[in-house]
């Protein structure tokens, strides 16, 4: 008996040594740059709620440093995770993830923030699902052409011109990036004339969003006309800010517009401070990375796990315009 019991212990140290969990559930290890920016924990969640019943996951909180992510990506390797899916602090950092899981043949997912395409095509074994941020920009623009064109008073000075902020993730993010680029190019492509008055970083979060549009309205006032968001964490925060200057309250009225569709985001659209967002579908991202994840950590074929796969890389979730006339069928 007692030696029926040593080799039970030894089969299940060699199962966890090999990534096996228990009931031989796969082990995947998962990191997420930083834990409390809202949309990646819809991610997170949508990831935790699909694995359950097939796999144990680790996620752990990059804490938006990636030395600390690198740490991270070296511990699931040295556990012999049977794959791994990585949301990157920084996405120039992938090529280096992608040489240590390749030198362990751990498969990886990387997912919202996109690594450079060459990085992309260094490994068979390496995949990305997210949305492609050009599409939120344009969606964005769109929903300011359709209220500009329905509501002649926003033109405040009479000009026919958009004097706009614009409010950015973070320098070099590939969704601030295109967000900006693609949300002015809308505009510009409805043929209507735009005038920048000012644009800076508040790196997705609401109280750096705040303290600039404070400033903001401390510099251009009732000039401001339109403020475009790359998220809605940016969004709500200068919201607050209008606020606090009498902005929302009878009369006074501006377009602000954000992307993610996240719970208060929509809450704002039902109130009207919130012009539009845009639904980053987080769900659809978390269920499709974990489908990835699983497909690969089984050994079986990716292209068999639900998902169109794009230049046999990429799974592209799309976005979705979110206004008041359709707010509810999101909340």
């Amino acid at each position: 008996m007692k030696k029926l019991l040593v080799a039970v212990a030894l089969a299940a140290l060699l199962l966890a040594s090999c990534g096996g969990g228990a009931g031989g559930k796969p082990k995947i290890g998962v990191a997420i740059y930083k834990f409390d920016d809202t949309f990646m924990s819809y991610v997170r969640n949508a990831i935790s709620d699909n694995a359950k019943d097939k796999a144990e996951l680790e996620i752990v909180d990059s804490q938006n440093a990636q030395p600390t992510q690198n740490e991270q990506v070296d511990a699931f390797l040295s556990k012999n995770m049977k794959a791994i899916a990585i949301n990157p602090v920084d996405r120039t950092a992938a090529a280096a993830i992608i040489e240590k899981a390749k030198a362990k043949k751990t498969p990886v997912v990387f997912f919202n923030r996109e690594p450079l395409p060459e990085d992309m095509q260094s490994w068979d074994k390496v995949y990305y699902v997210g949305a492609k941020a050009e599409q939120s920009g344009t969606m964005q623009g769109e929903i300011v052409v359709e209220y500009w064109k329905a509501h002649p008073e926003a033109d405040k000075n009479k000009d026919g011109k958009i004097q706009y902020i614009m409010l950015k993730g973070e320098p070099g993010h590939q969704d601030a990036e295109l967000r900006t680029q693609y949300s002015i190019k809308a505009v510009t492509d409805a043929g209507i004339e735009v005038d920048k008055l000012a644009e800076d970083t508040a790196y997705w979060d609401r109280p750096k969003a705040f303290d600039k549009m404070k400033a903001f309205l401390a510099a251009y006032g009732d000039k401001i006309e339109v403020v475009f968001c790359n998220n809605d964490d940016m969004a709500l925060g200068a919201i607050e800010a209008l606020k606090s200057d009498g902005y929302f309250d009878g009369k006074k009225q501006i377009a602000v517009v954000g992307v993610d569709a996240t719970a208060p985001a929509l809450q704002a659209v039902e109130e009207g401070t919130l012009l539009g967002t845009v639904l980053n579908d987080a769900k659809n991202q978390g269920k499709a990375t974990f489908d990835l994840s699983y497909a690969l950590a089984k050994n079986q074929d990716v292209t068999k796990a639900g998902w169109e796969i794009t230049d046999g890389k990429y799974v592209w979730v799309p976005y979705q315009k979110v206004t008041k006339d359709n707010y509810t069928q999101f909340k």
